[in-house]
């Protein structure tokens, strides 16, 4: 039985928080061929719109101090590069987004399906079962994209830097594929997961977090805006957009230390030694105090907030897109 189903299977009280919200779309309710073909094209498209804010914030991490401000950044960026210098590593992100983004939202409707069920078996409230559902979800959805997105991450933020001053003497390449060979070459497969570990530290509480705070916020504005708006596809949006936003903002701020040392072990040049996470961490706050891990927060701040909101209402949207027929 799926959570759905187990839901509404409650009586009293519980029947009256599912009625708070609008009826959900479950992981068993949806046709994966539909879900996972139109949440590729629909993702790519939200990918082009957020990257540059993703270039910004890598170009300010990695920079010697003192810190410039982040439109002194993009103007330096434009002006070296041009308007593509904020798509360089554009073609390897976009390579790795399908993959990871299929194994994310496999990994996140199978979980909170699972988790959510057999938190109401076993006479969770249901609130606290969806919250519990959600933050099961976002770590094992975080974990499962991780796999993908390491290599993604660190061959893309290679080309995203290769022409900034700070990155003067490192390899230069020709493009994501030149760029992924040299550095098998160089280091190994492990070369290109440097960063895993602190990447999985970073996004699987944060995804935790963020899912379980998504879910309790749109049940509180759900209740704020009352059960005659729940067929309104444009309060659906306002609540998600607003609940997901929220939430990023929030995200983005609790993991930008982790975020920032990170980004500067995973562009450091192939073949170099890499420094352990706490020498890292070290090393950036010696060179520049704890503001340090906060660069480029303005932009990863805007990023984040902008793509919880955009992604998340256009993830409902497929959801809602992808249902089989006679399921809603």
């Amino acid at each position: 039985m799926s959570f759905s189903a187990v839901r509404a299977a409650g009586h009293g009280g519980k029947v009256e928080e599912a009625r708070a919200m609008p009826a959900e779309v479950s992981w068993e309710m949806l046709d994966k061929s539909r879900f996972f073909v139109l949440g590729a094209a629909l993702f790519s498209g939200v990918s082009v719109a957020l990257y540059p804010a993703v270039v910004l914030k890598t170009h300010l991490q990695v920079a010697p101090p003192p810190q410039a401000a982040a439109s002194t950044a993009a103007a330096a960026i434009l002006r070296r590069d041009g308007p593509r210098g904020f798509y360089r590593g554009f073609g390897a992100s976009l390579a790795g987004t399908v993959p990871a983004r299929a194994l994310y939202m496999a990994a996140l409707e199978a979980t909170k399906s699972a988790v959510g069920s057999a938190a109401l078996r076993l006479g969770v409230a249901e609130p606290a079962a969806n919250a519990v559902a959600s933050a099961a979800g976002g770590v094992s959805a975080a974990v499962a994209a991780q796999v993908v997105w390491t290599p993604v991450d660190v061959v893309s933020q290679r080309l995203m830097v290769q022409t900034a001053p700070a990155a003067a003497a490192a390899a230069h390449y020709r493009g994501g594929a030149d760029a992924f060979r040299k550095i098998l070459l160089a280091d190994g497969v492990r070369g290109l997961y440097r960063g895993f570990g602190v990447s999985v530290l970073t996004y699987a509480p944060s995804s935790a977090a963020w899912w379980a705070s998504y879910a309790t916020a749109q049940r509180l504005l759900w209740r704020a805006v009352g059960p005659a708006h729940h067929d309104s596809r444009g309060a659906a949006m306002a609540v998600q957009g607003a609940s997901a936003a929220a939430a990023g903002g929030a995200a983005a701020l609790v993991t930008m230390p982790l975020d920032t040392v990170k980004t500067r072990l995973q562009v450091m040049d192939a073949g170099a030694r890499a420094p352990t996470l706490a020498a890292a961490a070290r090393d950036l706050v010696r060179e520049g105090g704890w503001a340090a891990c906060y660069r480029g927060l303005g932009p990863r701040w805007v990023s984040m907030s902008l793509s919880a909101a955009t992604m998340v209402t256009a993830y409902e949207f497929l959801k809602r897109l992808s249902a089989k027929e006679g399921s809603l």
